[in-house]
């Protein structure tokens, strides 16, 4: 048998479609209920669907009033705060195409990104970085929109732009996906498939406001399902985490396997009577790790699951279909997944190309203004995600890792392309090169490899990287080699870097 687990298409969304109004479809039958928690350990900031669905609709009024249209582009540039979905559900609800970004970026990752775009305004808290070239609003301005009268949904063809996120392209620079309004709809096959969501749960999420992983786990999907969204204030130790989840009654815990990490280092044993389970997400879940929380919490379930930036989360374990040994889990239903060789699905069992159909609504329209490169992403009727994997008889899909370079970050995906071009320009490197390196069982980081005719400076070189890029990009070891490895053709040999790294710290 071939690797290709299609148990038939979801139902198609409906027409016309607009994503923010999915997302508070519940707001008028619980308008009382509560939307989302911020917690902190004093207390709570409490939010109704009543209020979020008029801090939304008054927003887009806002924009409108702003002199924005239907179909332009806004670049989000906010912090930590509620400020951030309630402006990005906003821009939606009016038909405007939001582009969420990471507040950890530099001046100069935001400027390319402001040349791509032309956006009609960048969305702006001062303390987060953009660089110049665009109309701004500021976040006080955006908190003023919230009491404006509702503006009306603005409906349409669910396959039409609905908002764009940036991910970290092979060529090295990044790439702007396009997703469309139809995506939200794809994400009720995790409720089941993942989540085990229902409106009668608590979810709590540990990442940060402008993470699109909180963004959709946290916040879109629990207010689709009618349920709570917890989220700890910004600044919030992970130590801190247990507490929070068991005064705030939370059922389903959502966080990146490092955070899981942080909290059994310091509480091997946690007490959480009303939670469920726990959901991981962003990098690849260790069995160690997973076995490690099942012990602390009593036999409390830990669910994974595997997507990316082009499409939403399509593998995934479950309360329902717990994943067997090291598998992922397996393919959500209404999702057409397949493993792929040079000649197409490979047997069942061989390792090769983790696929999706190009007909999952999920998937991205595309890169945008960039059709050859979303064109190379493609193989017939199925879109190359670039990462490894075998698929058993029973569906569950083993991962096995990245065919290129490509490094994972704290749940982020990045192009060592990227952060040599960065690095390059750096006085005195002559050649640079970078890979993830394990320095520790369980814990990964980027380290850069260079030339130079001499050491260099270490801080001056971590200074630099944090002046260019993201927090998450920079590397956290620089070592000097006398000549990087490289094969017959000349071509840097990077993953024959991590060698170096291991004689460096012996």
């Amino acid at each position: 048998m071939l690797s290709i687990f299609d148990q038939g298409p979801p139902p198609p969304a409906p027409k016309p479609f607009n994503m923010a109004a999915h997302v508070l479809g519940r707001a008028r039958a619980t308008p009382d209920k509560i939307a989302l928690s911020v917690l902190s350990q004093a207390g709570s900031d409490d939010w109704t669907y009543s209020a979020i669905l008029a801090a939304v609709r008054g927003t887009a009024t806002g924009f409108y009033e702003a002199g924005i249209a239907p179909g332009q582009i806004v670049l989000m540039r906010l912090g930590n705060t509620v400020d951030f979905p309630i402006a990005y559900l906003g821009a939606i609800a009016a038909g405007i195409v939001p582009v969420p970004t990471s507040s950890q970026l530099t001046e100069r990752e935001t400027a390319s990104m402001i040349a791509d775009l032309a956006p009609a305004a960048v969305l702006r808290d001062p303390a987060v970085a953009s660089a110049p070239g665009a109309r701004e609003i500021t976040v006080e301005e955006l908190r003023a929109m919230r009491s404006m009268p509702p503006a009306p949904f603005d409906m349409g063809d669910p396959n039409r732009l609905g908002y764009i996120v940036y991910t970290s392209g092979t060529s090295g620079r990044p790439r702007a996906v396009a997703h469309a309004h139809r995506a939200i709809w794809a994400r009720q096959m995790m409720f089941d498939g993942w989540y085990g969501l229902s409106a009668n749960d608590r979810l709590l999420h540990a990442g940060a406001f402008n993470w699109t992983y909180t963004l959709g786990t946290g916040l879109m999907d629990p207010w689709t399902a009618g349920a709570t969204a917890l989220i700890a204030e910004p600044g919030t130790d992970p130590a801190r985490l247990p507490a929070l989840l068991k005064r705030s009654g939370a059922t389903i815990f959502a966080a990146a396997p490092g955070v899981y990490r942080k909290i059994l280092k310091a509480q091997p044993q946690l007490d959480l009577p009303a939670l469920r389970h726990g959901l991981s997400a962003g990098e690849k879940l260790s069995r160690d790790l997973h076995l490690a929380w099942e012990k602390a919490t009593g036999g409390k379930g830990l669910y994974e699951a595997f997507g990316m930036s082009e499409c939403s989360t399509f593998i995934s374990s479950s309360p329902a279909h717990p994943a067997r040994g090291d598998a992922l889990g397996q393919p959500q239903k209404g999702r057409r997944v397949a493993i792929l060789g040079s000649d197409g699905p490979v047997p069942q069992g061989e390792e090769g190309t983790i696929a999706v159909h190009r007909d999952d609504p999920g998937l991205m329209l595309g890169y945008l203004n960039a059709p050859e490169e979303t064109a190379a992403r493609m193989s017939g009727d199925w879109f190359l995600t670039g990462d490894q994997g075998a698929m058993a008889v029973d569906g569950q899909i083993t991962y096995l890792g990245r065919a290129d370079d490509m490094m994972n970050a704290g749940g982020y995906r990045v192009s060592p392309l990227e952060v040599e071009a960065a690095l390059a320009a750096f006085p005195g490197i002559t050649q640079v090169g970078v890979t993830e390196v394990e320095v520790k069982a369980d814990a990964r980081v980027i380290a850069a490899f260079y030339t130079a005719p001499q050491p260099l400076d270490e801080s001056a070189l971590k200074a630099f990287a944090e002046a260019n890029l993201a927090r998450y990009k920079q590397p956290r070891a620089f070592i000097h080699l006398p000549e990087l490895p490289t094969g017959a053709n000349g071509k840097l040999l990077r993953r024959a870097l991590r060698a170096h790294f291991e004689k460096a710290a012996t």
